[in-house]
């Protein structure tokens, strides 16, 4: 007898469960996400009132309003086909996997192995990255700007002063509560992403209309306009002037990077969404597209809404500090408007934690984490969620944010470790596509597959290449280092140890074990 969604048992749609099967995975974690739901998380975690907030000094202070007005839909228009194209192999194989997943069944169990640890590392400095932001825009817009309090002593000088020990508590109290809420289950979690989907909404509508209609006055020549301001211009933001305005508009491709990125959360969610086939491909490509949209809307209107640019530019990574203080909107409405940005930020980070807990937990259960997989791998029969690869993954998150002047790395090295992931399962798929994958899922480019594939390898290598441009360039050594790191591996150790995803026989083999771990978490609820 099948069960209702409406049954607090549910965790599944047998077209799922048995697509699961054939896998070779068992339906260990709650299936109770719909397509909504499914959108929200990645949604959620690409977040325009994060990224596009504390990453737009980075976009300004390279070719100014330029690098708004045509950068932004350009970077856009590069993560929107990449979506698309991760969304027809999402479709093929939907498993909490994802990236990893789907590099190993295309590329193999090596090249997936390598893009899995890419993704990883991308997802955990997401969390990083927005919840050291969370901390900065709580300090700056709140505390500051909502409350009127004097945070010198919260701004960290180095390693081990007060403000970095403030900053390091705050950080490690928000991401245990983020862990507090996936540890207790999938429901809980989307009916807060749910939520922070209709905050960004709302909350980036009315912080447009709002500068637009307290600007001092609308120029729209500011969003078409070169002006190099690198080096002291900007602030400092890019310390090294550079001789090339072509060169400065690409190093400000870096905020639609850092923004529009994190999408494959939708794929990390499949086996906890119903109809996966279908909904995560939607929940992919539509979460970029309407952050695009709502997005750009939004940055023009920094633009927009600014006094001087000049001045603006001068200030650096303070630029949308000095939009906000600058505009003569109500008091009251710039700090609901602070207040909402923070909350938005927190929960961005909340869904980015779901997302590379589940990735961690799909690939311990193949054993892809040495000497910890059996223990990553385990889901809480109460709550069906993957326990202790969330409180890794928070648990190393936080000490990526250990190192004072942590934002910008982790900011860039998320973008560009994932997507670095992301080119790896497009790749791996234009090469086999036509010869050993043939089996599409229900969401089938069809002839526009393998074009849309190439345009997409060739956007995520441009885009990888501007996250490693000075002073970004600890991120290239970073990359530089988990290669050589990782051949060494794979060739001593890896190559014979990890067996990767279950394929052919293995499948047949699994059955048994999957009906005993399924039958397990059932008799437990």
């Amino acid at each position: 007898m099948s069960q209702s969604h409406n049954d607090p048992g549910y965790h599944g749609g047998e077209d799922d469960v048995k697509q699961l099967h054939s896998m070779g995975y068992a339906q260990e974690l709650s299936r109770r996400m719909g397509g909504f739901q499914n959108f929200a998380i990645s949604f959620s975690i690409i977040c325009i009132l994060a990224g596009g907030i504390t990453a737009f000094p980075a976009a300004f202070s390279a070719a100014g309003g330029a690098s708004i007005g045509y950068g932004w839909p350009l970077a856009c228009l590069f993560a929107l086909v990449v979506s698309i194209s991760l969304g027809q192999i999402a479709s093929a194989y939907p498993t909490a996997g994802g990236i990893y997943h789907w590099a190993s069944m295309l590329g193999g169990k090596g090249w997936g192995w390598a893009a899995a640890w890419f993704n990883l590392a991308g997802l955990l400095f997401v969390v990083s990255s927005v919840n050291f932001g969370v901390f900065l825009l709580f300090r700056d817009l709140f505390l500051a700007g909502v409350l009127g309090m004097d945070v010198t002593s919260w701004t960290s000088a180095g390693m081990l002063d007060t403000g970095w020990w403030i900053q390091t508590i705050f950080i490690t109290i928000i991401t245990a509560l983020q862990a507090i809420i996936n540890h207790r289950g999938i429901r809980l979690t989307t009916i807060l992403t749910d939520f922070s989907g209709y905050l960004i909404f709302v909350g980036s509508v009315v912080l447009t209309i709002a500068l637009l209609v307290y600007a001092p006055s609308i120029d729209f020549s500011r969003l078409f306009t070169f002006t190099n301001y690198t080096g002291d211009a900007g602030g400092g933001v890019w310390p090294t002037v550079q001789s090339s305005i072509f060169i400065a508009f690409t190093l400000g491709l870096l905020q639609g990077v850092y923004t529009i990125t994190g999408f494959d959360a939708s794929g990390h969610t499949s086996e906890e969404t119903r109809n996966a086939a279908v909904e995560v491909p939607k929940g992919m490509y539509r979460s970029v597209w309407w952050s695009f949209l709502f997005g750009y809307v939004m940055v023009c209107a920094f633009v927009l809404a600014m006094p001087s640019t000049e001045e603006a530019a001068k200030t650096g990574w303070g630029s949308f500090n000095y939009v906000m203080a600058s505009s003569p909107m109500p008091d009251i409405l710039r700090k609901i408007l602070y207040i909402v940005i923070v909350v938005s930020n927190f929960l961005c980070a909340l869904s980015g934690l779901t997302s590379c807990s589940r990735m961690l937990y799909a690939f311990s259960r193949d054993g892809g984490v040495p000497f910890f997989s059996a223990s990553l791998r385990k889901v809480s029969p109460v709550h069906r969620t993957p326990v202790n690869a969330i409180w890794w993954a928070a648990g190393l998150s936080i000490v990526a944010t250990l190192y004072a002047d942590a934002f910008f790395v982790l900011a860039t090295g998320c973008a560009v470790f994932l997507y670095i992931s992301y080119v790896m399962a497009i790749a791996a798929g234009l090469r086999v596509e036509g010869k050993t994958w043939t089996k599409k899922g229900p969401f089938d480019l069809g002839g526009l597959s393998k074009p849309i594939a190439l345009f997409a390898v060739i956007g995520c290598l441009i885009l990888i290449a501007v996250g490693v441009q000075p002073p970004n360039e600890k991120v290239g050594y970073l990359i530089l280092g988990m290669i050589v790191v990782g051949v060494i591996l794979w060739y001593l150790i890896e190559k014979r140890r990890f067996q990767g995803p279950p394929i052919g026989d293995a499948i047949a083999k699994k059955q048994a074990e999957i009906a005993a771990r399924e039958k397990a978490l059932g008799a437990a609820e």
